[in-house]
C-alpha cells in the first residue's frame, strides 16, 4: 500500500523508512523550494503544539527554528544573541502581563 506524504521531514526518516523494510521516494528540494517547505513545517509543528502542548512538540518546534535560521543564513549563535538583546530591551514573558489597552496623550 503506497501513502503519499509530500512534506520536508528530518533527514534520518528515509533511512528509519528502509530499516522497517518499506521502501520511500525523496527529492533533494531547491533552496527557495526548501525555505517554503520550512515555513510550512514550522506552521505543521506550531498546529500539533496546541493541539498536544508538550514538550517533543517544543522541541519539534526548536528544530525547525533552528533550520530555518541556518537555511536564511544565521547561526544559531546569532539567533541567540538577537532573542538575548530583545529580551534585555524589551523583557521576556515570565511576568505573564497582559496588556489590555494603551490611552495615548494628545498630541498638540
Amino acid at each position: 500500500m503506497k501513502k503519499n506524504y509530500n512534506k520536508l521531514v528530518r533527514d534520518r526518516i528515509p533511512d528509519i523508512i528502509k530499516a522497517k523494510g518499506n521502501a520511500c521516494t525523496t527529492e533533494i528540494l531547491s533552496d527557495a523550494e526548501y525555505l517554503r517547505r520550512l515555513d510550512a513545517k514550522l506552521d505543521e509543528e506550531l498546529a500539533e503544539y496546541h493541539r498536544d502542548q508538550n514538550i517533543e512538540e517544543l522541541a519539534d518546534l526548536m528544530e525547525v527554528i533552528l533550520a530555518a535560521a541556518k537555511a536564511r543564513g544565521y547561526t544559531t549563535e546569532e539567533l541567540e544573541a538577537v532573542r538575548a538583546a530583545k529580551a534585555a530591551e524589551r523583557g521576556g514573558f515570565e511576568k505573564k502581563i497582559l496588556l489590555v489597552d494603551v490611552k495615548e496623550k494628545v498630541r498638540e
